[in-house]
Parts: C-alpha cells; structure tokens; sequence
C-alpha cells in the first residue's frame, strides 16, 4: 500500500507575547473542518500539527492534493501563508520512484525521499537505519564536546554517569518508545553505549558486566 505525505510549514511572525498561543488557537480553527479524527488504516487521510508544522497522510495522491488546498485556502482567510521552499511532498513506498514533485494550483512542492518532523526523521520506506545513523552522530558530537569532562580525575563516576543518563543518552534515545528495533539496529546502540561505560569506568571488566546487564534492561524497557 502507497502513502502520500506533505509536511506543511506556515510562516510565523511573532510580535507579542501572547502571539505563541493565538497562532496555536488559530491552527486549532484551521484544522477543524479537515476531521482530524481517525488514521490512515480506518481511512483515506490523517492529519497531524505541532506549531507551525501540519503533517498530512494520505492513502491516494488526489486526496492528498485535496485536502493540502483545503488546508492552504482555509489557512489564507486567517492570514497564514504556506511556505513553498519549506513544504515538503513524499511517497512511502518500498519500490524505486523517480523524484518528481507535486504542483498543487500555483505551488511546486519537491518531493522528497525523507525528511525531519518533530526531530524524528521519517523516511519513504519505514526504516530506521538513517534515523539511527543520526542520533548516533549527535550523541558522539556531543560526548567529543564534553570528552574533557569523562578524562578528568576531578570528576566522579557517580557524576559522570549523571551526566550521561541526563545528557547524552537522551539524544540518542528521544522517541525511542515508537522505534522497532531489529537485531542489528539493538546491536549498535549498545556499541554506543559501551563506549561511554569504558570512557567513565576504563577497561574494568567486572563493572563492564554490571553495565552490561544494567544496559540490557534500560534499552529493551
């Protein structure tokens, strides 16, 4: 089964401080006649938004366009207009497609094979491999940027492990409760891990152990 996305994006000009909350009341308005209720597996269309980010699920490419300019023109009686270079247009499928794009009235949209909503990257073919690549990386730039820290004597490894579970470990993890993990996705998120132990504790085998079993558990919980 195919499934059309657009990723949505309106332009904000913030000029007040309760200008925050009157966008999130106008956006509730917006959405409201799109009958949010519902999913894509009971029927043709889903539409999720946070701020100023409006994700649409369809199950045919028509019924995407529809609601897009239904969206778009509802949006254009409050004063919101859609930013072109930032809305985005995918297709989820596990065959090869070629890149072509979505013209909806006046409005070229590119197609994409991925994109970033919500920090999470979604992707046209339901894997997390590039997500995983992804966290992985921002966890590791953020290990170098405090690896003085984990070198330093001064510094316990009570707070040192601190620091790990409040800091690094949730940049790698953040939304992890919605990930299915596969053997060899588990497997490299415990070599990420293991890294950090050995940096906090050195190559002490039987605290490794500990951290083993004590890992184990935190990551399949």
């Amino acid at each position: 089964m195919k499934i059309y996305v657009f990723i949505i994006v309106f332009q904000q000009v913030y000029v007040h401080a309760l200008s925050a909350t009157l966008f999130s009341i106008v956006i509730g308005d917006i959405l409201k006649p799109l009958e949010l209720r519902g999913n894509t597996s009971t029927r043709l269309k889903q539409c999720s938004a946070y701020t100023d980010n409006i994700l649409i699920t369809a199950r045919t490419k028509q019924t995407l366009i529809d609601n897009f300019e239904k969206l778009k023109n509802i949006s254009s009686q409050f004063g919101l207009i859609v930013t072109e270079n930032k809305t985005k247009y995918m297709r989820c499928t596990r065959k090869e497609t070629q890149l072509d794009g979505l013209k909806v009235e006046n409005m070229q949209n590119d197609q994409v094979s991925s994109f970033i909503y919500l920090g999470t990257i979604v992707n046209g073919n339901n894997t997390l491999e590039e997500e995983i690549r992804e966290r992985i990386a921002k966890g590791n730039k953020a290990f170098y940027a405090n690896k003085t820290l984990f070198k330093s004597n001064l510094v316990s490894r009570k707070s040192k492990l601190k620091l790990y579970w409040s800091v690094f470990r949730p940049i790698v993890v953040y939304g992890c409760e919605t990930w299915i993990l596969k053997e060899s996705i588990f497997h490299r998120l415990l070599v990420y891990e293991r890294k950090i132990l050995r940096n906090i504790f050195g190559p002490n085998k039987r605290i490794m152990l500990f951290g083993e079993l004590k890992r184990t558990r935190s990551w399949t919980s």
